[in-house]
């Protein structure tokens, strides 16, 4: 009989993944020990934790850039974390490093976010400036190791430390600034600063596609932008001429422009550096994964492009407006009579304080449920 269990898979990564690849078996372990799974690595089983977990249900319902009822064929935070994480195996592999550290990372790296993206996490750290603020990388590690409640034994998802000190420094301006226990001032894994880069990557480019599906600028206006007008070009030497399949081109082409200068340029780094092991990694005390000068420019004129035609559209602006307005009614009535939490909410209030948990409560919600609790709480005519 043949069968594939944990060690088989332990030792095929040993074979097969780049001396530099963070190995299962290498792993820290967990804060609280557990006995390993006979057919799961430990990369595997928190990536299973991740998406079982509440918290990754909400995300069907947390806005990208557009809000849940503006339509229902504009990305989500949970459609966002899979495409980046389809993105970020592929890199991985690519690159023989480990896929399922990186698939984890990025299916669960944006659970943190509060309603309403962007416009939510400024208001939930302007009303928390005086409590510890909030930060959505910061919040996603109190989930994955306090909130989520669904093992008798411990808090949390007791995810391995690798995953939790790649959430918390998936961030190139992270590395100092982590917490004691995630070894502030290393950079993290290969498989954890492909993170913020795949994210970006995924982000982009469905973002060029919901404005150009939604009218908020048109492939005149994008045309602009070298990254897009180099793919436009290219798409439409190809014979392309219905304006959809075109679009569509266009958006693989820039994501597989951007992998590849990404996977290139690290594999140079790496080389320049003699990484030959995950610890090396580490002890050469700088990232290393990076785009190439050329490839960072043309990102960052589209994502200029981007933030002025999209994020600051006045559609999104006022949306932005009025999702701060509904979360600053939350948090005001919330914190002035915390009995209106729900009671394993208002349990938690003697351990961390009224206001953090209010906090968590509020950055738990999907759109429509903060929606729904706003009129609850200020609708006379709604039942509560």
């Amino acid at each position: 009989m043949f069968i594939v269990d944990r060690r088989s898979q332990e030792e095929r990564e040993e074979r097969q993944l780049a001396p530099y690849g963070m190995k299962s078996a290498a792993s820290r372990g967990r804060r609280h020990p557990e006995e390993e799974h006979q057919y799961r690595t430990c990369f595997q089983r928190d990536r299973d934790r991740v998406i079982h977990s509440s918290s990754f249900r909400r995300l069907e319902y947390k806005t990208q850039v557009f809000v849940n009822h503006e339509g229902d064929n504009y990305r989500t935070r949970l459609t966002h974390s899979l495409e980046g994480a389809q993105i970020g195996r592929t890199v991985a592999r690519t690159l023989g490093l480990n896929e399922e550290l990186t698939e984890c990372l990025l299916l669960g790296h944006d659970l943190g976010h509060t309603p309403f993206g962007h416009s939510g996490e400024r208001v939930m750290d302007e009303v928390m400036r005086d409590h510890g603020g909030f930060e959505h990388n910061r919040q996603t590690l109190r989930i994955l190791e306090v909130l989520e409640e669904r093992y008798p034994e411990f808090p949390g998802l007791n995810l391995t430390w690798e995953v939790r000190e790649g959430i918390i420094k998936h961030r190139p301006d992270t590395d100092a600034s982590a917490p004691e226990e995630y070894a502030p001032g290393e950079p993290p894994t290969l498989e954890a600063q492909l993170v913020d880069f795949v994210d970006e990557i995924a982000y982009n480019n469905h973002d060029i596609d919901d404005g150009l599906t939604s009218g908020m600028f048109s492939v005149d206006q994008i045309r602009r932008v070298t990254l897009f007008r180099e793919a436009h070009d290219e798409a439409l030497g190809a014979g392309l001429k219905d304006k959809r399949m075109l679009r569509h081109r266009v958006v693989r082409r820039i994501i597989d422009r951007c992998t590849s200068d990404l996977i290139q340029t690290t594999l140079a780094a790496v080389d320049e550096a003699r990484v030959t092991s995950a610890a090396d990694v580490r002890a050469v005390g700088r990232r290393l994964v990076n785009y190439s000068p050329p490839m960072a420019e043309r990102v960052r004129e589209l994502k200029e492009f981007l933030f002025r035609e999209m994020y600051r559209h006045f559609r999104v602006v006022r949306m932005g407006d009025k999702a701060g307005r509904i979360l600053h009614d939350l948090f005001d009535s919330l914190v002035r009579e915390p009995r209106q939490l729900p009671p394993r909410f208002h349990r938690q209030i003697e351990r961390d304080g009224v206001e953090r948990v209010v906090c968590d409560y509020i950055a738990g919600m999907t759109d429509r449920f903060a929606l729904q609790e706003h009129r609850k709480l200020f609708d006379p005519t709604v039942r509560v």
